[in-house]
């Protein structure tokens, strides 16, 4: 399914040769069809003659509403340059023509209209001749020239013939598996509701699907789906499409919003990018200057930052930065406008590298411009790593997906990186560049150490605590630490993690207060010192550590037993049960010739280590 665009100055009739091609007037608008100028997107759609059905946008040709037709232009497969032939090329010619190179669309031709009204066959030479001169070092040189006459079809059978060859061999736009719709129009149709439209990128939306409304996080279901006014089950990619969602109201919805599924998109308030400022602009681009973006059919004010540049005289390019004013949603890759807000002009544009800065550039870092250049001009592998690097971990099915590559070239790019030793896998299909994990694997080990140090009669840092040092999410830390186990880094015992080498080494003078403290535990070994006296004598770290090793069996928060102590009861316990069959807690005090406080204690761990097991006032073995 294919789009394409039409362009052009205010009055030079491009939506009459839609209405003329189609049959159908794209002017919708009460106000347009009175003042006889495109003011909102109009929309139509036609046949070829090779059988291929085409979707067309009409874009406004007046420069105060140069917003709208930028809305419009994103997305298109190729564009239609409309020039009267009694006027050629005028202000807002020139000012599409930039924003079509800007946005570097595919490919296009020019249609010289209103032929009807030129007598003179040398005036359309000489106006086709400015033209070309005009369309010389833009995205439309050489394209090819079709004369039309709108009011009297002539000519109009050619432009279909050129059209269709136009577009033979095209590629058609990449699947990704992950939907996005601009939307440039939003209304309500009684009986069915919300209505967006826009032209479909990166995957396929179908009946049914669940979505999300990005910014403002709405959620809803797709209830319906047109192309060209027929109802289909699911749309393509590259289609001009029509979605009607339930659950999600009109008010609820502004032009510029994105369509998406959900978890599979995210939006920001910071890009980096590359910029061309147009050679004919009044004056040098300046750090920090306010902007209007404009990408796919979103608008919002940003300020510019330039990198690695004072400033950025006409004609010249220039890594920048922008602080956007509203979130969006946008992608690497995406092509995008800029222009002044006060006094109004196009200013330039570019391709957007990194959709995803994780902070605000120090201007003149080498290290980002290198990266960025990395992203904009490097191979898929190039791009692969650097999206990798800036993303995190993540599962390669993401990575590709930001990186926005195709199968083949991911599969090339991942063996590439795997064999230069550039990435690593955590998991299957859990990757990390192999920097970032040489860095966090550094820094885990460096934190074990330091906590074996500052506590060494711990067993090890606890998991939590770790994890939260580190900053990092749930599944990364878990990889991580299951990797560094297996290759013996690092130890896993009980809740904390230890060097593998950590042993707890108690010296002469602690040696002596255990000594003491197990004195006491031998004298009443069902009535031992509690929790809190023991720590009293030995110290905590010391107290902690008798648990840590298993010498000391801890019952609850007040009472610990000594290992060889709590077996001895346990054993005496399960002797009684296998003769009896039950115990009561004053039979067990008696037993051990303690008191109930011990006696509650031992039998409540004897319950959740599933050795015993309470009926009523008795336990049985379980």
């Amino acid at each position: 399914m294919r789009v394409i665009g039409t362009a052009g100055h205010v009055d030079h009739g491009k939506s009459t040769l839609i209405a003329a091609l189609t049959g159908v007037h794209p002017d919708r608008l009460k106000e347009e069809i009175e003042r006889e100028m495109t003011i909102e997107l109009g929309f139509g759609w036609l046949t070829l003659p090779d059988g291929e059905e085409i979707g067309i946008v009409d874009v406004p040709g007046h420069r105060d509403f140069i917003g709208n037709m930028l809305a419009g232009i994103g997305g298109i497969d190729a564009v239609v340059l409309v020039i009267a032939a009694d006027e050629g090329v005028m202000p807002q010619t020139k000012e599409h023509l930039a924003i079509l190179d800007l946005l570097k669309i595919p490919s296009g031709m020019v249609a010289l209209t209103k032929i009807d009204l030129v007598s003179d066959p040398e005036w359309l030479d000489l106006v086709e001749a400015e033209i070309r001169e005009s369309l010389a070092g833009t995205v439309l040189e050489g394209a090819p020239f079709v004369r039309v006459s709108s009011k009297t079809g002539a000519g109009l059978d050619e432009f279909l013939g050129t059209l269709s060859k136009l577009l033979k061999n095209k590629p058609t736009k990449l699947d990704l598996g992950r939907p996005r719709l601009p939307i440039d129009r939003a209304f309500s149709i009684a009986g069915f509701g919300t209505v967006v439209t826009g032209t479909l990128a990166d995957g396929k939306l179908s009946l049914g699907d669940e979505v999300l409304i990005l910014p403002s996080a709405k959620k809803g279901r797709v209830r319906g789906l047109q192309t060209h006014k027929k109802k289909e089950e699911f749309s393509v990619p590259g289609s001009r499409t029509a979605v009607n969602i339930s659950g999600v109201s009109l008010e609820d919805i502004r032009r510029g919003e994105v369509v998406t599924k959900p978890g599979q998109y995210q939006i920001t308030r910071r890009l980096d990018a590359r910029f061309r400022l147009l050679e004919d602009i009044s004056q040098p681009l300046k750090h920090n200057t306010e902007v209007k973006l404009f990408v796919g059919a979103s608008e919002t004010i940003a300020t510019l930052r330039l990198l690695g540049v004072e400033t950025l005289n006409p004609g010249e390019e220039a890594w920048i930065q922008l602080e956007l004013r509203d979130p969006i949603v946008t992608v690497r890759g995406d092509r995008y406008i800029l222009r002044r807000p006060s006094p109004a002009e196009t200013l330039g544009g570019g391709v957007i590298v990194d959709d995803q800065p994780k902070g605000r550039h120090k201007r003149f870092d080498k290290k980002i411009i290198a990266k960025l250049t990395s992203l904009a001009e490097g191979s898929p592998a190039d791009v692969l790593l650097e999206v990798s690097l800036a993303k995190g971990a993540d599962t390669l099915e993401n990575l590709v997906k930001l990186a926005r590559l195709e199968e083949a070239e991911s599969k090339e790019a991942i063996e590439e990186l795997f064999a230069e030793g550039k990435i690593v896998s955590l998991e299957k299909d859990y990757l990390i560049a192999s920097a970032q994990w040489e860095e966090l694997k550094t820094r885990t080990l460096q934190m074990t150490k330091a906590y074996h140090e500052k506590f060494p009669l711990r067993g090890g840092i606890p998991r939590e605590e770790l994890k939260s040092r580190l900053k990092i999410n749930a599944k990364l830390f878990n990889a991580m630490l299951k990797k560094l186990f297996s290759a013996r880094m690092l130890e896993a015992r009980a809740k904390s993690v230890a060097e593998s080498t950590h042993r707890i080494e108690f010296g002469s003078s602690e040696q002596a207060k255990i000594h003491a403290l197990m004195r006491r535990f031998e004298q009443n070994p069902f009535s031992p010192p509690t929790v809190k006296e023991s720590q009293k004598e030995v110290g905590d770290e010391i107290f902690n550590a008798l648990i840590e090793r298993g010498e000391l069996i801890s019952l609850s928060a007040e009472i610990a037993f000594r290992k060889s102590d709590y077996e001895k009861a346990v054993e005496i316990i399960k002797a009684y049960l296998a003769k009896k069959g039950k115990i009561t807690v004053a039979e067990t005090r008696d037993l051990l010739g303690t008191s109930r406080r011990y006696v509650l204690a031992l039998l409540e761990n004897l319950d959740s280590a599933g050795i015993t097991k309470r009926e009523g006032d008795f336990r049985v073995l379980r």
